[in-house]
């Protein structure tokens, strides 16, 4: 189900229309099919037992005269010879269908020509079998040759006329009715031209229908199979018709057969739907799947349970993701807006604070509010730093970095900094790998807010705080790094580990709950996975995985 299908590339190639490949039906066909051969064979085989009938000496009232009755007879045997031999001809395929359809034509024009005659002449009806004749080789032909066999019936029939009107066979002659017949084969003709070119149009309409839906149907399944929302198409008996490759991933199922019954597919989903069938939620409910919570909507395909059902699948985790991404990228917009117009002001309270603070009889009541001040000041700083950092992780300048001598220069630079023994901060690197591509500036922060968050939370008792950074390969692609920074503090508990990366989730009173969120996300700007995970006895480790 999870495959891409292809789009139609477009109508029949005209190679398909060459002699000996075309399909029958086929908009734009030059000759007339084998099948509408057989159909004329058949068609000419009841006419012939229609005009033996008529000719039969048992007929109680025969049109015909008795001295007439001879040429008649004489023009059936020499026309059933003709269309035997034809039928062994479309039996044989040759000669080429047109030329079957000519000599078709022709004999039935002359045959019935001379039935006519020996039936008494146009006032025998004999002559309306010439118009079929025409109506059927112009039909057959595509109208080209209408006119053609038109004027050979007319003259035919004319020729007759004169005949009989100078050899004096027939007591009386009439050229009203010969015209007529005339007239009428035209108009045959004319007709049969003009259906023809109106089925041919239908034909190549419903040929270019046929392609166009051929084409929607194909990129409607390429478009279901491809969207991140699982899709559930399951019929009146509860059958799965459709499904796409979302839905398996959300529901953990490799592979499903087309027509499976949807408890076997997953009971859950099927429980789920027998409850809402009746009063479906139109913004759907929550259904547990395993560990996972899903978000299914229902959409019932008629009023009837045989109507079936559209069942569509999201995950609830995803979406409230989605939803906090929307809203933080609002407000991060927002709140840059504000940090630059805070920092100028703000400067100005810490700079003025600070040139208060100076003054050598300041009371100490006064000095201690002097504190509070710079203090918060400061914190309020650090906040409005973060978020401009937040506000620029977009901007990003990668580059190819060597991941062994980035990790030495950060962690002398880091003790440098932070005024830390050796022992307060190891390295492990336990093989070189490829270079990566990313911002050093962005990697920077991300593992300088790691190691402070390490600083002042992996301490451990008595026991200051000890920061390891480790270089492993990252497990299956072993040619990707994987950066570790583990302290040996107390860990973070399973409730609030949920939550670290949350932006403003912090356990201190003076943090602002940043410093985790932004190295996440500077961490998914450069195509690097951040994790967490708890040591063993106790402590912390976050890893850093570099995508390939």
């Amino acid at each position: 189900m999870t495959n891409h299908p292809d789009i139609a590339a477009g109508p029949p190639s005209p190679a398909t229309h060459r002699e000996g490949k075309s399909q029958p039906g086929q908009p734009g066909h030059p000759h007339p099919t084998w099948l509408a051969l057989r159909w004329l064979f058949l068609f000419r085989l009841v006419v012939l037992i229609g005009l033996i009938l008529l000719f039969s000496p048992t007929a109680m009232d025969p049109l015909i005269t008795p001295a007439n009755a001879v040429l008649a007879w004489n023009v059936l045997i020499f026309y059933a010879i003709l269309v035997l031999l034809s039928g062994l001809a479309l039996y044989a395929r040759r000669p080429s269908r047109g030329s079957q359809v000519h000599l078709a034509t022709y004999i039935d024009i002359i045959a019935f020509t001379f039935l006519m005659h020996a039936a008494g002449g146009a006032a025998s009806g004999i002559g309306i079998l010439i118009g079929v004749a025409v109506a059927a080789g112009a039909l057959l032909m595509e109208g080209r040759l209408a006119l053609l066999f038109a004027s050979l019936a007319a003259l035919a029939v004319l020729t007759e006329q004169v005949y009989s009107d100078l050899s004096g066979s027939i007591a009386t002659t009439s050229y009203t009715q010969a015209g007529l017949l005339g007239s009428i084969f035209f108009t045959v003709a004319l007709l049969a031209h003009v259906l023809y070119r109106r089925v041919r149009e239908a034909e190549a309409m419903a040929a270019r229908r046929t392609v166009d839906i051929a084409n929607l149907t194909k990129l409607n399944a390429f478009i279901i199979a491809n969207l991140e929302t699982g899709v559930l198409a399951v019929d009146g008996e509860r059958h799965l018709r459709l499904t796409n490759r979302a839905a398996l991933e959300l529901l953990d199922v490799d592979a499903v057969k087309p027509g499976s019954a949807l408890g076997e597919f997953s009971p859950e989903v099927a429980q789920w739907l027998e409850t809402q069938v009746q009063d479906p939620a139109p913004e759907g409910t929550i259904m547990r799947v395993g560990e996972r919570e899903l978000r299914a909507t229902l959409k019932l395909l008629g009023d009837y349970r045989a109507s079936g059902a559209l069942i569509y699948l999201r995950d609830n985790q995803e979406l409230t993701r989605e939803a906090q991404q929307l809203k933080l990228a609002a407000l991060g917009t927002l709140t840059a807006s504000i940090a630059h117009n805070i920092r100028n002001p703000l400067s100005a309270i810490t700079h003025a604070s600070q040139l208060f603070s100076d003054g050598k009889d300041l009371p100490e009541d006064d000095r201690h509010l002097l504190d509070i001040i710079q203090r918060n000041s400061a914190r309020i700083d650090e906040t409005v730093r973060s978020v401009l950092q937040l506000s620029r992780r977009d901007r990003m300048d990668p580059v190819s970095l060597d991941a062994a001598l980035w990790i030495e220069d950060f962690a002398e630079e880091f003790r440098e900094t932070h005024r830390l023994a050796p022992e307060r901060l190891t390295l492990e690197i336990t093989f070189s790998p490829d270079p990566v591509e990313v911002d050093p500036r962005h990697l920077h922060q991300i593992v300088s807010n790691l190691c402070e968050n390490a600083l002042i939370h992996g301490g451990y008792g008595d026991k200051p705080a000890h920061i390891e950074i480790r270089l492993l390969p990252g497990g299956e692609a072993a040619d990707r790094p994987v950066i570790e920074i583990a302290d040996e503090g107390p860990g973070i508990d399973a409730k609030t580990a949920r939550d670290i990366f949350n932006p403003f989730f912090t356990t201190k009173t003076s943090g602002t709950g940043l410093g985790l969120y932004i190295a996440r996300e500077l961490a998914e700007t450069n195509g690097i996975h951040l994790t967490y995970e708890a040591a063993e006895p106790h402590g912390s480790r976050f890893r850093l995985h570099f995508a390939r």
